[in-house]
């Protein structure tokens, strides 16, 4: 639905994308990362048409952004940082004049207009001034005019930056109802918000995609190996043993233990699976296995090891070309 190919984009002498080539499929939701001044907003900008890239190409449902823009943009509902919105007018107001905009007209743009507004939650005020409503219900509006035209693609920027935990909590359950019917971008800092609305994360570091994956995905490539916690019902010792000489494993370490159950680390091969094993060796002994999960590197250890990386390599190579 989105394809963007060896794109760059330069200011005077500064390089802001250095050929970023990322896919978006149909009714994903791709979580959009990076440090401040990585290249996150200006990539938005580029994929909605609001400015050219110096070079590459970017498509929308098959349509380029720069050659083909006015059939492109028509797929596209685009929710800055911060909504442009007319605090003068009333929620519906705004909302119908943006159903203007998008071409809707008579009965149509009525019914759209109503639709859209049941679909945010802005029922309530839609007869207030937009100046008179809270911040939530402003990004909720914001949401409202890139929903508007019934687009197949929206690229969303912090849409809950500054908003308190209840309207962060609304506004994710908006985007999670998007999920499968609209194909959606998404740029947050707050990673464990990106974590469980997103399908794949793309993380941008100084302009160059330096990751693109699943969560799950990136962490067991960047662990190298799995990693289960598993609690144990029975002689610690004994239960060690038996860890230990289960095929597969590579280190058992105990994290604690009480007065007849243990905890125990297992470090595994990475493309092992042990779990059965574990659970069938356990049976046999008659040691019951009070709880097992697997251990994974979460979204925001992940993002601090690429990005360090990648600056360590980055740093390495400057010395280099002294």
């Amino acid at each position: 639905m989105i394809e963007l190919s060896n794109v760059t984009k330069n200011y005077g002498n500064k390089t802001a994308l250095k050929g970023i080539s990322l896919f978006v499929k149909r009714g994903e939701i791709l979580g959009l990362l990076g440090p401040n001044g990585a290249g996150k907003s200006t990539t938005m900008r580029i994929i909605t048409g609001y400015m050219p890239p110096t070079s590459g190409n970017v498509r929308v449902a098959g349509y380029d952004i720069v050659k083909q823009a006015v059939t492109a943009k028509r797929f596209i509902g685009y929710l800055p940082e911060n909504p442009p919105l007319y605090k003068d007018m009333t929620v519906k107001d705004f909302i119908t004049f943006s159903a203007e905009l998008k071409g809707f007209k008579g009965k149509e743009k009525t019914s759209r207009v109503e639709k859209v507004m049941e679909e945010v939650g802005v029922g309530d005020v839609k007869n207030r001034l937009i100046s008179h409503i809270s911040r939530g219900y402003r990004q909720r509006v914001g949401l409202a005019q890139a929903l508007v035209g019934d687009p197949e693609v929206l690229i969303l920027d912090e849409p809950t930056v500054g908003l308190d935990p209840h309207q962060i909590n609304e506004i994710r359950q908006l985007i999670k109802n998007l999920a499968g019917r609209r194909t959606v971008i998404l740029s947050s800092h707050i990673l464990p918000e990106v974590s469980s609305l997103c399908h794949r994360v793309a993380i941008i570091n100084k302009g160059k995609l330096i990751a693109e994956d699943t969560t799950e995905n990136l962490s067991n490539a960047l662990m190298g190996h799995q990693e289960i916690n598993i609690q144990v019902k029975g002689p610690k010792e004994e239960v060690l043993l038996c860890l230990q000489n289960i095929p597969g494993v590579e280190s058992v370490c105990s994290d604690s233990s009480g007065e007849d159950t243990s905890v125990f680390r297992v470090t595994a091969e990475k493309d092992k699976d042990i779990r059965e094993k574990l659970f069938f060796t356990m049976a046999a002994k008659g040691y019951a296995i009070l709880e097992m999960k697997s251990s994974k590197m979460s979204l925001e250890e992940i993002f601090l090891e690429l990005v360090t990386e990648e600056d360590a390599v980055s740093s390495a190579s400057k010395e280099d070309d002294k």
